[in-house]
């Protein structure tokens, strides 16, 4: 099939909107719209080397004019890959009768009819032709495949057109697209000889065809646009740089946290640019046998060579080639011969090599030149707008229910990486199978037409954490100020502080302020301060991350600061965060005196380092620290002063108004008796602490319990719920025992 140049428009492929992925939509600008004359559905012929058709929508605002938005599978069946020009035109395309298509061998037998009816379903409204891939996200991750339709040629699929899968493997040797056997249609995993091929691991053509594409990546473009840079340039136009008389860069390192994309970015490259992906993992290249690991490197290099254009992914490379020392010897050999064989740009030939590493500091020095590993690329913990795109990907092929709001969702998972979004949106599928109805009717309404809903959200977000800040026990607390009574002008000096810089950021850069960089509460035991820092978190809605601050400290020389230069390392990346230090005194202490003993030399390197972190924080004001201590005089004066911990709140004991509001909270739905009154209470309570009052509603409680437990079994006691009361003779028992 052929079009007419003279009556299309010339534009460049870009990848597909995340949401756009597997629905054979093609997104135009208004500018070429009104060139090809056509409305949003209407059918346009995409020609690259080879001819496909897609579905016309508008594209968005941000889009460029030039260009044209497809998915992978599109790309495949036109032959281009992202870059390229193709020519675009409208056309008129019948109805089809039937369309036959092959399933994936990953699905193996597929029962007739249910399949049928959720192919028919995905299908509608699509146009396709005999050979093309199509991927369908709520039935396969791996395309099906049209091997038939009637009337030939593109046609559309429509509500009385008749679906048949068949349930024979399909066969790529057969397979008519270019996509299949022709290595300039192989634009995607479902096209090149690509991962499988190259690593070896695939012998069949839909394991080929089920590798990473674009559309796959949420959160990371301009990452993904400098990886695509400096790989798929050196590898489809070598030419270039020839012209330009230059040396190509040859290796890239990709770090960041764990669970970011770096491994995915890789396999994502290689697909697109038809290159083939060789993976090497540590454990495997090793050995306790003398020069067998540098042996099994240069197979892997000389693998490479013979099947370039190739990429080479040296996933956790820290763990092959770390720093040398006296004591790793073959470690060190293995280096060697790695900076042997990224030497000599021309007997490598179109080879690049990909290095992932959570460590990148530990990787030795002399791999992170220029000639070696050209470029380092950060792959950080994504912002809101990244999670957005990230919940686009993993929830595409989902039914979710209208309740769901992926905005809200990415707004209430600060600090969470790629990975943690994908086994969020896996385990709210879980709880939504966890609770469907129990049997009957019901039961069998729900599975043939499931949906998660956001009550399965929510419930999946109790159990899944940040992995990015696990270890420091990064948490959203649920507690918020109605919860801590009294303390009002320390909440709104707390609120004003910490709260307003991340709400009204624009604001703050309007009256061309610095918000605080740090607060510092100080009282007496007892009186809040954990509980307000914690209640600012849930104010605002951001991580928290709780140390205390004996936790910071280790016997070792450099632990200690170590610790520190992480925990804020880490409360960056998972930022809009609030670190509490509970307990600054016991690592901050006065270094006036001079030091002289081991400890002192400990307390003194990490009030040092604590220094420095904080005078860094003016440039994140997504991250906030607040101290806490009952020994204020105990801190080192250089922590106190402006442009550190420069907002000193005070938290004193309560007032007889501030008890009374203590008390109401504490009490707040306890079954209390009609003689208790509270008022009277907090006025007899003067020196109690917010702390004491709760042990003493709480010591009250388990005296009304105790009454009604005592010589009745668990059945009989708990029958008697409703008789259960808190009197003030409870309270004047809990006070007699508090008091002594």
């Amino acid at each position: 099939m052929s079009t007419d140049g003279d009556d299309g428009v010339t534009l460049t492929v870009r990848a597909a909107e995340k949401r756009d992925a597997g629905r054979g939509v093609a997104r135009l600008s208004e500018a070429a719209r009104r060139e090809l004359g056509i409305l949003s559905g209407d059918t346009v012929v995409i020609e690259g080397s080879h001819v496909t058709a897609a579905k016309f929508w508008p594209a968005d605002a941000d889009q460029d004019e030039g260009t044209i938005r497809i998915d992978a599978d599109t790309r495949t069946n036109a032959g281009a890959k992202v870059g390229d020009l193709v020519t675009v035109t409208a056309r008129e395309i019948s109805d089809a009768q039937s369309v036959t298509l092959a399933p994936p061998s990953a699905m193996g037998s597929v029962p007739s009819g249910v399949v049928e009816r959720a192919v028919r379903r995905d299908l509608d409204g699509r146009p396709v032709s005999v050979g093309e891939h199509v991927r369908l996200e709520r039935i396969s991750q791996s395309p099906f495949h049209v091997v038939e339709t009637v009337p030939g040629g593109p046609v559309r699929v429509e509500g009385h057109t008749n679906v048949n899968v068949r349930n024979e493997v399909f066969d790529a040797e057969s397979d008519p697209t270019p996509g299949a056997n022709d290595p300039e249609g192989g634009a995607d995993a479902g096209a090149s000889s690509g991962e499988g091929a190259a690593s070896g691991e695939s012998d069949g053509a839909d394991e080929e065809q089920s590798g990473v594409t674009y559309e796959d990546i949420g959160g990371l473009e301009e990452e993904l646009e400098r990886v695509r840079e400096m790989i798929e340039l050196p590898l489809s136009e070598p030419e270039l740089f020839q012209k330009l008389n230059i040396d190509p860069p040859r290796g890239v390192l990709l770090y960041g946290p764990p669970g970011t994309g770096k491994t995915l970015i890789a396999k994502a490259v290689a697909n697109e640019v038809s290159a083939d992906f060789h993976t090497v993992s540590g454990p495997e290249i090793m050995s306790k046998y003398k020069g067998e690991s540098e042996e099994r490197v240069r197979e892997v290099f000389e693998t490479a060579r013979e099947t370039a254009p190739s990429i080479i992914f040296f996933d956790e490379i820290d763990s092959v080639a770390g720093k040398r020392d006296d004591d790793g010897d073959v470690e060190n050999r293995v280096v060697a011969q790695l900076l042997s064989l990224m030497d000599g740009l021309e007997s490598r030939g179109d080879v690049v090599v990909i290095g992932a590493t959570n460590r990148v500091d530990d990787i030795d020095p002399a791999l992170r030149r220029g000639g070696r590993f050209d470029r380092e690329i950060e792959i950080g913990v994504p912002s809101e707008k990244g999670r957005r795109e990230i919940l686009d990907v993993h929830t595409r092929g989902m039914p979710l229910a209208d309740d769901v709001d992926l905005d809200t969702l990415a707004s209430r998972t600060h600090g969470f990486v790629g990975a943690d979004l994908d086994v969020l949106v896996s385990e709210a599928a879980m709880h939504a199978i966890r609770n469907r109805p129990a049997e009957g009717e019901a039961r069998k309404a729900w599975s043939d037409d499931p949906s998660v809903a956001r009550v399965n959200f929510d419930g999946a977000m109790a159990e899944v954490e940040p992995s990015a800040m696990r270890e420091y026990v990064a948490e959203q607390p649920s507690v918020t100020f109605e919860d801590v009574g009294g303390l009002s002008t320390a909440k709104q000096t707390l609120e004003e502080a910490v709260e307003w810089p991340l709400s009204y950021g624009p604001l703050f850069e309007a009256a061309n302020t610095s918000p605080p960089s740090g607060v510092l509460l100080y009282g007496p035991p007892g009186t809040g301060k954990t509980l307000l820092a914690r209640a600012l978190a849930g104010e605002s809605g951001v991580n928290f991350i709780e140390v205390k601050g004996p936790e910071l400290l280790d016997r070792y020389v450099g632990e200690s600061e170590k610790a520190v230069r992480e925990l804020f390392h880490r409360a960056r990346q998972a930022a809009p965060s609030i670190v509490f230090l509970d307990e600054i005194d016991s690592v901050a202490k006065s270094r006036e005196g001079g030091g002289g003993g081991g400890g002192d030399d400990v307390t003194d390197r990490v009030v040092s380092q604590l220094l420095t972190e904080l005078d860094g924080l003016a440039d994140n004001p997504n991250l906030v620290v607040v101290a806490a201590t009952n020994r204020k005089e105990a801190i080192d004066r250089a922590l106190l002063r402006p442009g550190r911990l420069d907002t000193h709140i005070e938290v004193p004991e309560p007032d007889e108004a501030g008890r009374r509001e203590i008390l109401k909270v504490v009490a707040k739905g306890r079954p209390l008796a009609e003689n208790v009154d509270l008022d009277a209470l907090a006025a007899d309570l003067e020196g109690y602490s917010g702390a004491e009052l709760d042990a003493l509603v709480r010591d009250a409680s388990m005296r009304a319990i105790r009454e009604i437990a005592e010589g009745r079994s668990p059945e009989e006691a708990n029958e008697m719920g409703d008789e259960l009361e808190i009197t003030v003779a409870h309270f004047e028992a809990a006070r007699e025992r508090l008091d002594h």
